[in-house]
């Protein structure tokens, strides 16, 4: 992987919506939603222009693949607790989220590890879950700045979709996992699957 990676436009955007999080905490800690919220939508734009700007100047990276999904659920997993914390959101919804991304991540491991299988592309599922997470975050902390009833059916629609998407996404991801492995068997050699099943 190249340095200069690094420094190129979508990849320092991507590196500053990773920055914003410590302060947007430190926003919510405080109670100064008003700010939190600003600089949430100013990441959330960010995440948007990032992908743009890879697309417009040919400077798609591997290193943009995979900072910007890590960039995502770190402002996200970051959201949930504090939000939690604060009484904001339900620990249920937040608790229900880490275990998704926790699972996703060790049987990724494992299955790098094990069988050399990576490159898992996000899902319409996956892809609908980060929406919700993101919509939902957005109205929660709205509804501090402004307790309207409108506002508040946003935000508790969008926190049952997140529930909704979060298990269906997970499922999506357990059968994909199982579709991987029985390709991946399929390829290896008669005496390669031997070892595989003595080990």
């Amino acid at each position: 992987m190249k340095l200069s990676q690094i420094f190129t436009a979508p990849n320092q955007l991507t590196l500053l919506r990773m920055i914003f999080v410590p302060f947007i905490v430190i926003e919510l800690v405080e109670g100064r939603y008003f700010w939190a919220l600003v600089l949430f939508i100013i990441a959330g734009f960010s995440d948007g222009l990032d992908g743009l700007l890879a697309r417009k100047l040919h400077q798609q990276t591997l290193l943009g693949q995979y900072l910007d999904p890590i960039a995502d659920k770190l402002l996200l997993s970051t959201m949930f607790p504090v939000l939690s914390i604060l009484h904001k959101i339900p620990w249920k919804y937040t608790v229900l989220v880490f275990s998704r991304d926790i699972s996703i991540l060790a049987a990724s491991a494992v299955l790098f590890a094990i069988a050399g299988l990576r490159n898992f592309r996000p899902s319409i599922f996956g892809k609908a879950n980060t929406f919700s997470q993101i919509a939902a975050v957005f109205f929660v902390m709205l509804f501090c700045v402004r307790p309207l009833r409108w506002i508040w059916i946003a935000r508790t629609e969008f926190l049952r979709a997140t529930f909704f998407f979060t298990i269906i996404s997970a499922l999506h991801y357990v059968l994909l996992v199982q579709q991987r492995l029985r390709s991946h068997t399929h390829v290896l050699p008669s005496h390669s699957s031997a070892d595989v099943r003595a080990s």
